[in-house]
């Protein structure tokens, strides 16, 4: 489903941010990205739908490698979750739902929100799946955090992707918060066979839903492993301050 090879990135500070990556991920998988801030996850996420260039190296999505003439076809079919949900507060839920839509349907039209009926009811359809039916015409600044990372959710499995990319999605949220929407995400891969990437910092969690967790650390994978035999002391030595030439 995904291949990376040798991907590369350092930023025009001198940060190398992605030292050489090689990773595969297969259809239907959940696969949770753990790593401290700095260690490359969300440079990674960015990476495989071209939000960030990369220096060298390759990604190939379904069999053909992303280049410029295939990323706009990438992103149709990758949706991205963000830590800080990315919503226009102003508008409702439905609104924001049907703003993953943009890129599909007519700009002029999507300017002023005006949506077929169709689409109307898909949006409707992704709130439904969320559990956030009846918040459909609420504005989103009156939800509380947990459910506007349910709307973004549904903004970003509106446009039916066969990827969803999550970068730290439950980073501002309480536990109980945290565990509803990883609760869900596993629910969408598992019902929808979307496969998931996820950044996360929390441990017990990768391991509470993910099928796989990489361990990344300054720029390069420290262990990928499946959670039925991973070690939790084994995966807490990348959070560990004297982790500099630690061997996994």
């Amino acid at each position: 489903m995904l291949l990376i090879k040798d991907l590369k990135k350092t930023f025009q500070n001198g940060t190398k941010a992605l030292r050489g990556i090689n990773l595969t991920v297969n259809a239907g998988e959940f696969v949770t990205i753990l790593g401290p801030s700095g260690s490359g996850k969300t440079t990674l996420l960015r990476s495989i739908n071209g939000l960030e260039n990369i220096d060298s190296g390759k990604i190939v999505f379904g069999h053909r490698k992303i280049d410029n003439e295939y990323i706009s076809y990438v992103q149709k079919k990758t949706g991205m979750i963000f830590q800080e949900y990315n919503l226009v507060n102003n508008l409702s839920s439905i609104n924001n739902v049907l703003s993953g839509l943009l890129n599909s349907s007519s700009k002029f039209l999507s300017m002023f929100y005006l949506f077929t009926h169709k689409q109307k009811l898909q949006a409707l359809q992704s709130l439904e799946t969320v559990g956030l039916l009846d918040k459909a015409y609420s504005r989103v600044d009156q939800l509380s955090g947990g459910q506007r990372q349910r709307i973004g959710i549904a903004r970003a499995i509106i446009k039916k992707p066969i990827l969803l990319l999550a970068d730290e999605p439950v980073a501002s949220l309480d536990p109980r918060a945290a565990n509803l929407i990883l609760s869900l995400l596993k629910k969408i891969c598992n019902e929808f066979n979307i496969t998931i990437i996820c950044n996360l910092h929390q441990v017990e969690l990768a391991i509470k839903f993910s099928d796989r967790i990489i361990g990344l650390l300054d720029g390069s994978i420290m262990f990928d492993s499946s959670t039925k035999i991973i070690d939790t002391d084994y995966v807490q030595n990348i959070y560990r301050e004297d982790n500099k030439g630690l061997t996994f």
